[in-house]
């Protein structure tokens, strides 16, 4: 995952949909629409094989939009499809061993942290990124005010950087961050916007460019 240059930059979830084809093709549209700094693509319910297919059919069209390519599941499968980094929702102690055999081969994110105590805990172990908030956890139009305030306590406190989680509308990227945030997390905004993917993107920027606070100013 990139660092971002001076402000809030989009980390894009991809949703669970069964149409492997039509999800390339929305991934690839919202990547043409503006920054971005990876993709992360859990594994929902979908078996290893099938999880497997669909990461060697995405992984290439992140990477070739110049974003990193993360899997939220099995390290198998981000190996074969030679994925970035992953994204990891278990227990500290399977960030930790993950931390300890793919670092720095792979980037290592950790999506397990809930409260402060336990992303404490999670520093200790150093992964590359923080998530605050579900993969799935865009219920509803604002990002969820306990993730926001997780953000703005770690931002302000820890060089780890964080992502957390937005909401189903667009402008949930700009209260996120307004928390000091490096990254917003995004799917349903993003993956069921009226417009398409590429208009969400290209919005979410927009506001991003126009709005966001500058880090370091």
């Amino acid at each position: 995952m990139t660092l971002p240059e001076d402000r809030c930059r989009l980390v894009l979830i991809v949703p669970d949909e069964a149409d492997d084809a039509a999800l390339a093709e929305k991934l690839e549209h919202a990547l043409r629409g503006g920054d971005v700094a990876s993709v992360i693509l859990p594994q929902y319910g979908a078996s290893d094989s099938d999880f497997q297919k669909r990461a060697e059919r995405l992984v290439p069209l992140v990477q070739a939009a110049g974003a990193a390519a993360m899997i939220a599941g099995d390290s198998r499968v981000a190996g074969r499809a030679r994925a970035d980094g992953l994204h990891v929702t278990g227990k500290v102690e399977e960030l930790a061993d993950a931390v300890e055999k793919f670092t720095p081969k792979l980037i290592v994110g950790a999506g397990s942290a809930a409260d402060r105590h336990t992303a404490l805990e999670v520093g200790e172990v150093r992964p590359d990124y923080i998530f605050f908030g579900k993969l799935d956890g865009d219920i509803k139009p604002e990002a969820h005010p306990k993730n926001l305030d997780l953000g703005e306590w770690w931002a302000a406190m820890v060089e780890i950087p964080c992502v957390v989680m937005g909401g189903t509308a667009v402008e949930s990227a700009l209260a996120v961050a307004e928390t000091g945030a490096e990254f917003v997390a995004l799917r349903r905004a993003i993956f069921e916007h009226p417009a398409g993917t590429a208009a969400a993107v290209s919005e979410i920027n927009a506001i991003l460019d126009e709005k966001a606070p500058r880090f370091g100013a």
